[in-house]
């Protein structure tokens, strides 16, 4: 920033107030103007500042599986500390290809097929810049996570929004149907999504593949919470349904069902011509992914069946015990089918406290409380949709969300 340069806080994020030299040199990129900094990561640092509580930032307070630990530590020290093979580790690529095959019956080659990337937040913006050119436009269910906008503009795609309505966040198809047309390239979907914990049904993805190849459209998925269901939820992978093998993108990580957001090791599984693309795109962006870090996610991806249903069941107290405690204290929260997300309306207590917006209604939970949630506008194009949401985590050790309990409940006495 130029000295003299001043930062503001505003609902919608952080700005710069430049000044006059600023004002006087050539423009910055325009897009940049369109979009602000990460809400949720904003919110993060305001609750570090309040010396609060987060239940903002989708990031678990317990460790990584030990195994895959120890195999980084061996890793390191057995001297994988030099760049690895731009699009993955070998061993890594035919462990990812097994685990898609047995988990999610996606076959697929793991010399041709599989990218791993600097997490799934690379790995989203590789296959976007991989497939878009001028004019193409980017298909969005809302409320998305917060990177979808942003990354189709930076690729230089025009994104179109598909609403998801409350309480069961289902799409309207005629609404579907419109957002298609000649200029469509791809459709994003996240199951189980953040922020509404929705997952897709079959006949959902049916629906979306039908569109998909009618009008020569990709698919990107991110799957990275398909270990996190609940109530019978089935995780689908639309790469496995008839037509679109060749047109699916699936991106993962280990940040969720590992429970290492801090390792930024993520992957896309494409069809050979497609994953040319995203290994051009993934080598100038980032070269490589952690050396290191790849000989350990091996042993990750080679733990027991049982693993993940203790994962399962971790979350399912968890999500139970939050729910409870926000319906309690009249957030009017909606039960999550999949993922570690609770979506809450909380136009009540907007009246109750006299805050005018789901912003400033975040920021008087931590005053009040010192519990962090993320305003549920930053989850949608039109922030109006969302100015009466907030959105909670669960991700958290049971000791943290009976602290939170604790917390939320002074709201009763005020």
């Amino acid at each position: 920033m130029v000295s003299g340069s001043q930062a503001v806080y505003s609902a919608c994020g952080f700005f710069y107030i430049p000044t006059d030299k600023e004002l006087a040199m050539k423009p910055l990129n325009h897009l940049t103007g369109y979009f602000t900094e990460s809400v949720i990561r904003m919110m993060s640092r305001i609750c570090n500042q309040a010396g609060g509580l987060n239940l903002a930032q989708g990031f678990p307070d317990f460790d990584a599986p030990e195994p895959m630990k120890q195999a980084a530590q061996k890793a390191i020290q057995d001297g994988y500390n030099q760049y690895a093979i731009t699009f993955g580790q070998p061993c890594l690529r035919k462990a990812i290809a097994a685990k898609a095959k047995d988990y999610n019956g996606i076959e697929c080659d793991p010399d041709t097929q599989i990218t791993v990337t600097c997490g799934a937040t690379e790995a989203m913006i590789s296959c976007l810049k991989a497939l878009i050119n001028p004019g193409d436009e980017v298909i969005v269910f809302e409320p998305f996570y917060e990177n979808y906008g942003p990354d189709s503009l930076l690729s230089g795609a025009t994104p179109r929004y598909v609403t998801l309505h409350a309480p069961d966040w289902s799409f309207d198809p005629d609404e579907l149907a419109e957002a298609f047309n000649d200029k469509t390239k791809a459709v994003v979907i996240n199951t189980p999504n953040n922020p509404t914990g929705k997952v897709f049904s079959r006949e959902e993805l049916t629906r979306i593949a039908e569109l998909c190849q009618k009008w020569d459209t990709y698919c990107i998925m991110d799957d990275i919470y398909e270990h996190i269901l609940f109530d019978g939820a089935e995780h689908v992978a639309m790469a496995t349904i008839d037509g679109m093998a060749d047109r699916t993108l699936t991106i993962n990580s280990v940040s969720k069902t590992y429970s290492a957001t801090g390792w930024r090791i993520g992957w896309v599984i494409a069809s050979p011509e497609v994953t040319q693309g995203v290994r051009k795109i993934h080598d100038f962006l980032t070269v490589g992914a952690p050396a290191p870090l790849q000989e350990a996610v091996v042993t990750a991806l080679e733990l027991p069946q049982s693993y993940y249903g203790e994962l399962a069941a971790r979350y399912e107290k968890a999500r139970r015990f939050l729910y409870d405690v926000l319906d309690e204290q009249g957030f009017n929260p909606n039960l999550p089918k999949g993922a570690y997300y609770i979506m809450t309306d909380v136009a009540e207590l907007m009246e109750r406290f006299d805050v005018s917006d789901d912003f400033n209604f975040a920021k008087k939970l931590i005053e009040l409380t010192g519990v962090a949630s993320v305003p549920g506008s930053s989850f949608y194009a039109e922030p109006e949709k969302g100015s009466k949401q907030v959105r909670f985590c669960f991700c958290k050790k049971m000791e943290t969300l009976e602290d939170a309990a604790q917390r939320l409940r002074k709201l009763s006495s005020l």
